[in-house]
């Protein structure tokens, strides 16, 4: 009995397509927590987002066509899907800041909190983060006090070169952090050789981050600034207030809200940077993204993940309460409109 060429290559054919089958059933049942993890996340995925959309379509006046409702229920799920690839991350390292061992892999065999024992408990650590917050505080005073000043004289109507100026102000939100931090770097070597010595230092890092930090402050002040009313200042004038009375009781209240919105961008800016201190801190200096960046080179801990955690968690409230600012800033001027 003989087969033929062609019927060995369908033996085979099928032979292959069983194995591979089978090899597809014991991989799927080997990750089946995985999968049920993942599709439980996908299910929440779709109800949060079928909710969103919900409340977004009942938002619209009754007059709304049925065209408009489905332009309009596309460009949410569309933004909803964006937002969720780009939180996507996030949502993946926090929970394993709580794996039981030390694996950066799903499914988790365990929970435990020992790598933020590890985070707290080691001084190595600990120096980073409290490095980080006095740099950040430091840099937060000065940009809201420089950010503050040039906010107001951009404000002027009559300031020649406003746009010119404005744009060089910005410019370290345009330019990317690594032409930045070069020029940094240069800048400092060259001060260094005339006996001003800032690479390596304290002092050196503050006024980087402070020009990194100050556009948000200018951006917030300025479109605070938007709708002032000159005359008010002007009438304070006029009654005999000096001009820093006149900044104080007048000016001041009103630009508050957007003062601390530009200070809190400036302190995560300065927390979260880590580029510019890669190129001008020295050895010693470990701010807490660059302990970061070390402990990725160097050994792969996942403490890292909560470290991660803890700066998502921080940033997340300072954002918050920049938005409860906003907010309260919107219902005192419709007070102060009425």
């Amino acid at each position: 009995m003989t087969i033929s060429r062609h019927g060995f290559s369908e033996q085979i054919y099928s032979l292959g397509l069983a194995l591979s089958i089978f090899g597809i059933g014991a991989a799927l049942f080997l990750q089946l927590p995985a999968i049920v993890s993942v599709g439980t996340l996908g299910l929440g995925v779709l109800i949060v987002m079928g909710k969103v959309l919900y409340d977004a379509i009942q938002s619209l006046p009754s007059y709304t066509i049925t065209s408009e409702k489905v332009i309009y229920g596309f460009t949410v799920v569309l933004t909803s899907l964006v937002l969720l690839f780009l939180i996507a991350p996030i949502l993946v390292i926090i929970p394993l800041s709580f794996n039981a061992e030390p694996y950066f892999s799903y499914p988790m065999p365990g929970t435990s909190l020992q790598w933020y024992r590890d985070f707290f408990g080691n001084e190595r650590w600990q120096s980073a983060l409290w490095l980080s917050a006095k740099l950040a505080l430091i840099v937060t005073i000065l940009s809201t006090i420089l950010g503050t000043l040039a906010a107001l004289g951009l404000s002027r109507g009559n300031l020649p070169a406003r746009s010119v100026i404005l744009a060089i102000l910005i410019s370290p939100m345009i330019v990317p952090v690594i032409i930045t931090a070069v020029a940094i770097y240069i800048t400092y070597a060259t001060l260094g050789g005339l006996g001003f010595q800032l690479l390596g230092t304290l002092a050196g890092l503050v006024l980087a981050h402070t020009v990194l930090a100050t556009p948000f402050v200018v951006i917030t002040v300025t479109s605070t600034l938007t709708g002032f009313d000159w005359s008010l200042a002007r009438a304070a004038q006029s009654l005999g207030a000096p001009p820093l009375m006149t900044f104080r009781k007048v000016i001041l209240p009103l630009i508050l809200p957007g003062m601390v919105s530009g200070a809190l961008f400036a302190f995560v800016t300065s927390f979260d940077e880590v580029v510019v201190a890669l190129f001008i801190a020295s050895p010693e200096q470990r701010t807490l993204p660059k302990q970061m960046f070390s402990g990725i080179r160097e050994i792969i801990s996942p403490t890292i993940t909560a470290a991660a955690t803890v700066l998502v968690l921080f940033s997340t409230l300072l954002l918050v309460g920049a938005e409860m600012l906003r907010r309260r800033s919107e219902r005192l001027r419709g007070i102060s409109q009425i």
